[in-house]
């Protein structure tokens, strides 16, 4: 790679689907282009849809010691020093009676939740399909546990329809009230109205001094859609969802064919 300049000062990589491979591991490629990138001056910001839990034990494994927006935009996370910067919880009675009219609308809903902090359980009711993994979850037995404490968000899932198809239902039955996105296989997810990953990547570079017409994102799922809406530049990966690449400004190769490093270094050698 020649020196030349780094066009942006902030590269922001969704996790799950961009930055992890299938296998959940970064390629040493992708590690050397982002250390070169923050060696020529960028920050970089991992942006995901996961809680804080199940986010630290990966950036842990990475050595990443910045800042991470975890929680769909909840949460802004201090890796180096694992500590919650901001946290923005479900209003719990919205919740209920959002899914009370999504119910209404397609029938019972198969359900799980996030709950807030640093080492916050996800919830997992019965029949809500997990994906395998070693991602730690709580069976729930009493529904009302659902309400216990505050959470960050409600996943739901239905018997029948696939998850396009009922987070279009759940956005024009309760859209009014909570957000719905469509996160990755088997994920569609009930937040706070208004929060999304741009919101809580917006805060996490104000506090770097840093700006949109600064920043570069990377993505593959219709949850990112926000973030490229944000960004100077939004990059959807090969395996990205059509909704996602529909917006991008270009398109890279998979996540398991390096596609992060693919432009990156594209960029470095300027």
């Amino acid at each position: 790679m020649s020196s030349a300049p780094f066009p942006y000062r902030l590269v922001a990589t969704d996790l799950d689907g961009t930055l992890l491979r299938t296998d959940d591991t970064v390629s040493a490629r992708t590690r050397e282009a982002l250390a070169a990138v923050t060696a020529a001056g960028a920050a970089h910001i991992v942006v995901t849809g996961r809680g804080v839990p199940w986010t630290k034990y990966i950036l842990d494994d990475l050595g990443y010691d910045g800042l991470a927006v975890c929680g769909q935009g909840a949460q802004v996370y201090h890796a180096g020093e694992h500590r919650l910067l901001t946290s923005v919880t479900l209003d719990r009675q919205l919740a209920g009676i959002a899914l009370a009219k999504i119910e209404a609308e397609v029938g019972p809903l198969l359900l799980a939740a996030s709950r807030d902090g640093l080492e916050g359980d996800v919830l997992v009711g019965s029949g809500y399909q997990v994906h395998d993994g070693p991602l730690p979850y709580v069976p729930m037995h009493d529904p009302a546990d659902l309400w216990a404490a505050p959470l960050t968000k409600v996943y739901i899932q239905h018997p029948t329809l696939g998850d396009d198809e009922l987070a279009q239902a759940a956005r024009a039955t309760a859209g009014g009230l909570v957000d719905v996105v469509m996160a990755g296989a088997g994920v569609v997810e009930i937040l706070p109205l208004g929060l999304s990953k741009a919101t809580g990547l917006s805060l996490a570079a104000r506090r770097l001094g840093l700006k949109a017409a600064d920043t570069i994102a990377f993505g593959d799922m219709p949850n990112d859609i926000p973030m490229f809406g944000w960004a100077a530049h939004g990059v959807a990966m090969a395996n990205a969802h059509d909704e996602l690449k529909a917006v991008a400004h270009e398109i890279t190769t998979s996540n398991d064919d390096h596609g992060i490093a693919v432009v990156l270094e594209h960029l470095l050698a300027g």
